[in-house]
């Protein structure tokens, strides 16, 4: 039976505490840990670059499309559970929060396993559809093979993570993280250059990392002194709470599944646009889509630390500390992003030469940097604002908001400009793409925002 009791760790205070103090509550561990994250991503970058060469870039450029694919299964069913949690937690439902934990947990091993094993047979397909070259595809195969060994444990422990911030934890998710990233930078450069163990070496010690966190999460939700955690109970793959957390959880999938698409023309459009520095240009993308990603994740922390507050308060019928939490993050995120295009637009040649020596990938990497960064300022509130339509439980919105960012904006635009500016037009999609997402995320929270004073001023009223 679950504990009803209210403890000191109980999210309760959700509903009443200052959302300025919740933020940094909540979003600050969340920050810590996707900014470890980060650099753990830029740090096994600059490992690879280094100690194996510039094809490595390229080939692990290769693989971002397959890892946004991992990442979405993973998503599908954490984010989902997370969110639906606070929701229930809002309503103080802590019986189906409990029931929440137990589904995910389950959830996530079958994804891995599934998915992960799909993956191993069909790999070498999948890399060469996704823009692998002769010169690629080893490395690209080298490093994907151990990541997907790893799957079941990278799914627990992503999925149990998420469920710990939203359940009143956002410390102890982020010492799961920062153990992760941890484990992980201290044994990469021993697996690449005292092992020699090559691209691999980076593999497994993203699998070690994951691994070490795994075993935090779980001894979490196994202890009975946590506000929610397992219970040996038969309400497993209920039907209605199934519907609830891939409804929701659909979201990000679609968002890292569109990822995985543009992803994949953007490398096509690269290797066709530069010719025979085709695989230079897509190491020189890699390069970028690692820096972008640096405050992405930092952003992400914020949206991370606003989802239980925004689900507990929009469950709890508390509107105006929901409007709040958005427009706080909506800055806080902008103002991230803003930092990161500052930054890139100043000195891109210091950022390219962290990850590589070669000349050509350093021009070309500088050039996308000036023409990319122009909009990035904007993406920081788009990514919030459509976090947000996801943490009230509106996932169609949030959808919506994703696709017209990754998809439905940047195709057409990369379909166009390459065709007159070579590898510029690559990078001014990426930028056009980003003001069009904005302008129309902004005016449906306006719009939305406005129906919401509406719904909840009749309610109050009532």
């Amino acid at each position: 039976m679950a504990n009803n009791t209210v403890s000191a760790s109980s999210p309760v205070s959700l509903g009443s505490s200052s959302i300025g103090k919740l933020l940094v509550k909540y979003s600050l561990p969340a920050i810590v840990a996707s900014l470890a994250t980060s650099l753990y991503n830029i740090v096994d970058s600059i490992f690879i670059g280094r100690g194996v060469g510039p094809m490595a870039i390229s080939g692990l450029a290769i693989t971002f499309p397959l890892m946004n694919l991992v990442i979405a299964f993973c998503t599908l069913i954490a984010v989902g559970g997370a969110t639906v949690s606070s929701i229930f937690l809002g309503q103080k439902n802590i019986r189906r929060a409990t029931d929440v934990v137990n589904n995910v947990m389950l959830l996530c091993v079958i994804h891995a396993v599934v998915f992960g094993g799909l993956t191993l047979i069909f790999l070498d397909d999948i890399l060469l559809f996704f823009g692998a070259t002769a010169e690629t595809i080893p490395y690209a195969r080298e490093f994907m093979r151990v990541i997907l060994y790893g799957t079941p444990f990278g799914y627990v422990f992503i999925g149990l993570n998420n469920l710990m911030r939203a359940t009143g934890y956002p410390e102890k998710a982020m010492v799961s993280a920062l153990l992760s990233v941890g484990v992980n930078i201290v044994l990469a450069p021993i697996f690449i250059f005292v092992f020699d163990w090559g691209i691999a070496g980076a593999a497994w010690a993203t699998v070690a990392g994951q691994f070490s966190a795994f075993l935090w999460v779980l001894r979490h939700f196994l202890s009975k002194k946590s506000y929610v955690h397992f219970e040996p109970r038969d309400n497993y793959l209920s039907p209605s709470l199934l519907k609830r957390i891939y409804s929701i959880g659909l979201s990000p999938f679609l968002m890292n599944c569109c990822a995985c698409l543009v992803v994949v023309f953007l490398n096509k459009a690269l290797l066709s646009s530069a010719g025979d520095m085709g695989n230079i240009a897509v190491g020189a993308y890699g390069i970028i889509n690692r820096t972008t990603m640096f405050f992405v994740m930092i952003v992400f922390g914020v949206t991370q630390g606003m989802q239980p507050i925004l689900g507990f308060n929009f469950g709890a019928g508390n509107w105006d500390r929901v409007k709040s939490t958005l427009y706080k993050g909506f800055w806080i995120g902008t103002a991230i992003t803003a930092i990161g295009s500052a930054l890139t637009e100043i000195m891109p040649d210091v950022v390219s030469s962290m990850f590589t020596t070669d000349e050509n990938m350093i021009e070309i990497a500088r050039i996308g940097f000036r023409i990319y960064f122009i909009s990035y300022t904007l993406v920081g509130g788009q990514i919030v604002i459509q976090n947000y339509f996801q943490s009230i439980g509106k996932p169609k919105l949030s959808i919506f908001l994703s696709l017209t960012r990754q998809l439905i904006f940047l195709l057409p635009l990369l379909w166009i400009l390459p065709e007159y500016w070579g590898v510029d037009g690559v990078w001014a999609s990426m930028a056009g793409s980003d003001i069009l997402a904005f302008v129309l995320a902004f005016m449906t929270m306006i719009v939305t925002t406005r129906r919401y004073n509406k719904r909840f001023s009749t309610l109050k009223h009532a």
